[in-house]
């Protein structure tokens, strides 16, 4: 017994569906590999974002792999609610909390999980402090296999894969975004870097549109839409040609939008 607490559990980072809040669901074992879901499978501890969708995600993982324990057994912690809306990487706007408290599980020997509500956790989403602190008190961090559509977009976008940088969000003020957009547009064209970005759902035709009056003619923009499903939609085009097909994005499905050349 001293053996099992003197030993530290690991963290592992376990991706999620990518149709989180999606009107359809791909089936769990086209997204995620049989090592992903056994893993996840055998996990008892979790820190997640929000603690019902992490039910839900171990309701359907248990579909496909038997779980350790029944899910109303499972201990979820979730990341202070401002992590979520300010990001938790320090700076002057990033949440801060005791991320090492959420971790007395694997320090006390029990292997963790850490799961955000998409994708991969702490990538274009909150769990970065988690994983700091994991590193800084000696607890093994392991990345599982699993979607992340940042890279999806990027391979899929025909943008520059040697030079690209994820910028978030951009300004919610319009004025603000203009000025973000086409600051975005001098750094992909003096440096050849794509640019990525993302927008919640319900936001993303306002986005849309500033991008279509923001945006040069000959800047290539890249809209990626629903990845992983089977309505998924991934287009580059020049901005001059974008604005002919009348095309834009609904409020719903999940988007990554690019700019380069």
């Amino acid at each position: 017994m001293n053996d099992h607490h003197s030993r530290k559990g690991k963290l592992y980072l376990v991706p999620a569906p990518l149709d989180f809040g999606c009107a359809t669901q791909s089936p769990i074992t086209d997204v995620l590999p049989e090592l992903t879901l056994r893993t996840a499978a055998s996990l008892q501890h979790w820190i997640c974002e929000n603690a019902k969708s992490a039910r839900a995600y171990l309701k359907r993982v248990g579909e496909h792999t038997p779980l350790i324990a029944p899910i109303q057994q499972m201990q979820l912690q979730e990341l202070p609610r401002e992590a979520h809306k300010k990001g938790d990487h320090g700076g002057k706007s990033g949440a801060v909390f005791d991320a090492k408290a959420l971790l007395a599980p694997a320090l006390a020997g029990h292997d963790m999980g850490l799961v955000s509500e998409a994708g991969m956790p702490a990538v274009a989403d909150p769990g970065s402090s988690i994983v700091r602190a994991a590193h800084d008190a000696g607890i093994p961090v392991i990345p599982l296999v699993g979607p992340v559509s940042l890279l999806m977009t990027l391979a899929a976008s025909g943008l520059n894969g040697q030079n690209f940088a994820f910028v978030g969000y951009l300004p919610q003020d319009a004025s603000q975004r203009t000025q973000r957009i086409k600051e975005l547009e001098q750094l992909a064209q003096r440096h050849n870097q794509a640019q990525l970005f993302i927008e919640t759902p319900y936001r993303n035709p306002a986005l849309w549109l500033a991008l279509l009056t923001s945006l040069q003619a000959n800047t290539r923009l890249v809209m990626a839409s629903g990845l992983t499903l089977e309505s998924a939609s991934i287009q580059s085009r020049y901005v001059k040609d974008w604005k002919k097909l009348g095309t834009e994005p609904d409020n719903r499905t999940p988007v990554v939008f690019a700019i380069g050349q």
